[in-house]
């Protein structure tokens, strides 16, 4: 009987110090991290349900500075790549020390010349009249008026030179021919000055177009001032204007030019390639990214993420795509914040952490 009583008493007191031993999980310790996902909004936005094309943007009108004098050293370099100018504005300076000189010695050859000329008209002047008096031959009285007009052709080649020089000073300093932004700069100070060697070139009040390229057949459906929806690199959309369709053909790929207005933006570059879609009979309808729509045997649906978090499932029924966007004919209403593609092990009820993505 002692021992069953002492047996009982020892597996107690062995349950109580495993217990003792055991640490309880904590709530925080239990909970997993919430998953981080890609969410964008639900937008009205323009869906193009006509052509899409892909062209370069260039500029509307290029306008190239260069030096009209040769043989000078360019002294300064007054802008930079990438800055807005106005018609008018110095951008290089030419290193006039020699030609200032050169303006020196040629002001003092006139004035010295106009002193001559002065003197020969004189002289000529007096003798006037004489002709046949025997004060002075008649061989003399012609040289002398001979010499005043002499003097008068050297005071005027004197004064085409000065002219020349001072013309020449005032295209020492090269200002911009346009008002716009410059995109090339190929000049540096110590470089010299020659006819035709391009130093900016400076795209026209900033203005840039895009060149979309688009296929034979779909050119008679497009037409000046079309709205068009143009996508830059960048992704940021813009909407521009049809300005005209190129009357030619490419005999090689078949594709015509159209060439699209747009607005000024420092985001477009001449050189960089754009998406463009035609908006003919496009509509402003309910948009939400391509890469949120997820699909199983019930159809297609979003992960839409409430204000605190959660996620739902919201079953959509779609339309258009155009642009890497598809028309929601119904589903959540614009605003709503949806799940991008990356949120594959979302579900039902899941609390998440969000960070904006900006979809192209």
């Amino acid at each position: 009987m002692m021992r069953s009583v002492l047996t009982g008493l020892f597996a107690a007191s062995l349950a109580l110090g495993l217990a003792a031993c055991s640490k309880p999980k904590t709530a925080a310790q239990g909970r997993a991290q919430p998953i981080l996902v890609s969410v964008a909004k639900i937008q009205t936005r323009l869906m193009a349900s006509g052509l899409s094309a892909s062209g370069q943007l260039l500029a509307r009108e290029e306008a190239v500075v260069t030096s009209e004098l040769s043989g000078y050293r360019v002294a300064r370099v007054n802008v930079e790549e990438g800055a807005w100018v106005r018609a008018g504005q110095p951008l290089v300076e030419l290193d006039d020390s020699l030609l200032r000189s050169q303006i020196d010695l040629q002001r003092a050859n006139l004035a010295q010349q106009q002193v001559a000329t002065e003197r020969a008209e004189a002289e000529a002047q007096r003798v006037q009249g004489l002709e046949n008096s025997g004060v002075l031959s008649n061989e003399q009285i012609a040289e002398r008026g001979l010499a005043a007009r002499q003097a008068r052709a050297a005071l005027a080649a004197s004064e085409a030179q000065l002219k020349d020089s001072l013309s020449r000073e005032a295209k020492m300093v090269i200002r911009a021919p346009v008002s716009g932004r410059v995109f090339e700069r190929d000049v540096r100070p110590g470089d010299t000055a020659a006819p035709g060697t391009v130093m900016f070139r400076i795209i026209r009040d900033g203005l840039v177009e895009a060149n979309a390229q688009a296929p034979e057949a779909d050119l008679s459906a497009i037409h000046a001032g079309d709205r068009v929806r143009v996508t830059p690199p960048s992704g940021a959309s813009v909407e521009g204007r049809v300005r005209f369709v190129s009357p030619r053909v490419d005999p090689q790929t078949k594709l015509g030019f159209v060439r699209v207005a747009l607005p000024v933006r420092d985001d477009l570059r001449p050189g960089g390639y754009a998406r463009t879609d035609f908006l003919q009979g496009a509509n402003t309808v309910k948009a939400a990214p391509e890469t949120a729509l997820r699909f199983d045997d019930d159809g297609a649906f979003v992960m839409a993420v409430d204000a605190s978090g959660r996620v739902h499932r919201v079953n959509v029924k779609t339309g258009q795509r155009s642009g890497g966007w598809v028309e929601l004919i119904s589903g959540p209403e614009a605003g709503t914040r949806v799940a991008l593609a990356g949120s594959a092990f979302v579900l039902e009820g899941d609390k998440v952490r969000t960070v904006e993505a900006t979809p192209r």
